[in-house]
């Protein structure tokens, strides 16, 4: 599902540009495995100040996770205001596919 939202992003976004559905799915895996590295640790860092922006810096800190992604050849981010907006468009599109996978289980 991440994949599909980075390639989403990827459409939507200027400023971000992905060569390949391949790429996508190495880009979800490193976004995964970044998440778990440096996402995870930075959001428990910076919890106090999550609390005072009513959790808006979690939204700047899956930002910098997805410009960290832009590491991965065949998959470029022009800066800090695409980052924000993709990670948004990923977030949300993952959001919506597992809400629409569960629907559809039940």
């Amino acid at each position: 599902m991440t994949a599909f939202g980075v390639m989403l992003a990827a459409q939507i976004v200027p400023g971000i540009e992905v060569k390949s559905f391949w790429v996508a799915l190495v880009v979800a895996l490193v976004l995964g495995v970044l998440n778990v590295l440096f996402g995870w640790p930075v959001k428990i860092l910076t919890f106090p100040l999550s609390v005072l922006t009513l959790g808006l810096f979690l939204l700047v800190v899956n930002a910098w996770v997805f410009w960290m992604a832009g590491l991965v050849k065949g998959f470029y981010v022009a800066g800090f205001w695409p980052a924000f907006l993709g990670s948004l468009i990923v977030t949300l599109f993952s959001l919506l596919a597992k809400r629409l996978i569960l629907a559809n289980q039940k």
